[in-house]
């Protein structure tokens, strides 16, 4: 994966949620937008919506038919105000770049038709442990301007999410779409079997939570200066508590992930005009 593009301004992780406050850097005077999207779509964009087996025989002769297959996966609408897709994709990289996480599953996989939405985690993948167990991570994204509707939205799923019937359902879901030729079928079914306590899966389970939110501390500033890092550090420490407070005692390990955007809408453009560039190659 090579240099990580995102940059780790706080990381705290003294209690549990842990916090990343992270920041995607300023270049000749700007917040690094345009530079983000390149890097989702080279690094992220194949293995995010295609399947194991599709991304396997990625290759210079079929890179272009690949790319168009996964753009096709995403987008699906005309519509593209909001798109849950932009901040699961940013959730796969993250999780990817901090925690070295192997993806699992596409959750382009789940949408049966175009305008379709699915509720569930918003992204599956594992980490292999040093003695060759998995340790499962379902994530979950919110792609907001307004981090406070972020933090009451997520915190509400959270909570649903891991009620018994719930997670026994999108266990079910996950293993229909687990791709036989990849590598660590066996043994993530083995520990979504319904046999399998739940007791022992959550020893073993951990939720990503990624938010995006339009910051003005970040709109003030146009490098990363000692000044934009002491107030955007406040800024992540406060939210991070604020979260913290609103979920309470919770079952399972939380990693909580914030990034700032100049504006969503912004970033939701650069994101669209990328996807359509490559529908009309």
């Amino acid at each position: 994966m090579g240099t990580p593009f995102f940059k780790v301004i706080v990381h705290l992780d003294e209690s549990l949620p842990d916090l990343h406050g992270l920041c995607a850097g300023f270049e000749c005077g700007e917040w690094r937008k345009d530079q983000l999207v390149e890097h989702l779509f080279d690094n992220y964009l194949p293995e995010f919506a295609l399947s194991y087996s599709e991304s396997l025989d990625l290759s210079l002769g079929n890179i272009v038919s690949k790319m168009k297959r996964a753009v096709a996966y995403v987008y699906q609408s005309d519509t593209f105000k909001g798109r849950g897709e932009f901040g699961e994709l940013l959730l796969h990289a993250i999780i990817r770049e901090t925690y070295k996480t192997i993806p699992a599953i596409s959750k382009i996989y789940y949408k049966d038709g175009p305008n379709d939405t699915v509720k569930g985690f918003d992204a599956v993948h594992v980490v292999l442990k040093s003695d060759d167990s998995l340790e499962l991570w379902l994530g979950e994204a919110k792609f907001y301007g307004s981090i406070s509707n972020a933090i009451s939205h997520v915190v509400e799923e959270l909570k649903e999410h891991v009620k018994r019937d719930y997670i026994r359902n999108e266990f079910i879901a996950i293993t229909n779409k687990i791709d036989d030729e990849w590598p660590h079928a066996e043994k993530l079914k083995g520990l979504l079997h319904p046999n399998t306590s739940l007791d022992e899966v959550f020893e073993r389970m951990c939720i990503p939570v990624l938010l995006t939110y339009d910051s003005n501390v970040l709109k003030r500033h146009t490098k990363a200066t000692e000044e934009y890092i002491e107030e955007i550090g406040r800024e992540f420490r406060k939210e991070h508590e604020r979260f913290c407070m609103r979920l309470g005692d919770f079952p399972l390990t939380v990693h909580l992930f914030l990034l700032p955007l100049n504006t969503k809408e912004d970033l939701i453009k650069s994101l669209n005009d990328k996807l359509q560039a490559w529908q009309n190659i």
